[in-house]
């Protein structure tokens, strides 16, 4: 049975304290934020138990439109300086507990991973993580293969990869816990699996810093993103060498080598990306 909670709010927040652990690590990191003081400036909706939620255009006040055209295309968006996500009403995409691979970059195939990989097999039902509409129900032969996109009213954007069958259509409404598809291979896969992404406003957030996979429940009530905390990244151009883009980022040559696990001396082609933050 699938695992849900009642649903919650998302708050706005311009004054507040908060404690934060050590950055995570590679594998299924855990990070607790007990928000002590919260001075909400603006709640866009209160969900209390019973009440209805309109899913037709979910967090309307935090996307400017509703569009089927991209997956990650938010470039015109002014991303807030604090945004709150609630875990309430979640459900866990599978029951899979098995991670095969993690968030991160990538310094052989000099890109990120964007998501996390869990380990289904073809046919296993894949389940909607929220409350939600689906906004991308598509295929991308070379990339996600059968892939689908839901808005959840929480703000966050989840991506499903690799199904082999969608069960659900671009604008259909969903509930959490709904079989939206079905675990597959397809796209550019070597073997099934989930491929699962979290994301605010087209930026990624590892998902391993709201759902614990192995132990099937959600690693806190609520995420607070900044944009302090929000990681950015530079694709290599001609000319470009490590010293430039670090300069180019105002970061030290340093820590540009250590967020992407390469040395100074490294060899960067045009088209890699870096983490510059």
């Amino acid at each position: 049975m699938p695992k849900t909670m009642k649903y919650g709010i998302i708050l706005f927040l311009f004054s507040f304290s908060v404690i934060l652990p050590s950055p995570a690590q590679d594998r299924m990191p855990t990070r607790v934020i007990p928000v002590q003081y919260m001075d909400p400036v603006f709640i866009p909706e209160y969900l209390s138990a019973g009440s209805a939620v309109n899913l037709d255009n979910p967090a309307a006040y935090l996307y400017p439109e509703w569009s089927n055209a991209y997956v990650h295309k938010f470039e015109t968006v002014t991303i807030p300086d604090t945004v709150v996500i609630s875990m309430s009403g979640y459900c866990m995409p599978t029951d899979s507990t098995r991670i095969t691979d993690t968030y991160g970059y990538r310094p052989r195939r000099g890109r990120m991973h964007l998501g996390i990989d869990i380990k289904v097999r073809i046919g296993d039902t894949i389940r909607a993580a929220f409350d939600g509409k689906v906004r991308i129900s598509r295929y991308e032969r070379r990339g996600y293969g059968h892939y689908l996109v839901i808005r959840h009213p929480n703000g966050l954007e989840t991506v499903y990869g690799h199904l082999s069958k969608k069960l659900v259509n671009e604008d259909d409404i969903v509930r959490a816990g709904d079989p939206i598809g079905l675990g597959g291979n397809s796209g550019r896969s070597t073997g099934s699996h989930l491929h699962f992404e979290t994301r605010i406003l087209g930026n990624a957030i590892n998902p391993a810093l709201l759902f614990d996979f192995p132990g099937q429940k959600a690693v806190t009530d609520l995420y607070l993103y900044t944009k302090d905390n929000r990681e950015i990244y530079y694709k290599v151009r001609s000319g470009d060498t490590l010293t430039r883009i670090a300069m180019r980022n105002s970061i030290s040559l340093s820590n540009l080598c250590r967020l992407n696990g390469i040395s100074q001396n490294a060899i960067i082609r045009v088209g890699q990306t870096l983490r510059v933050n």
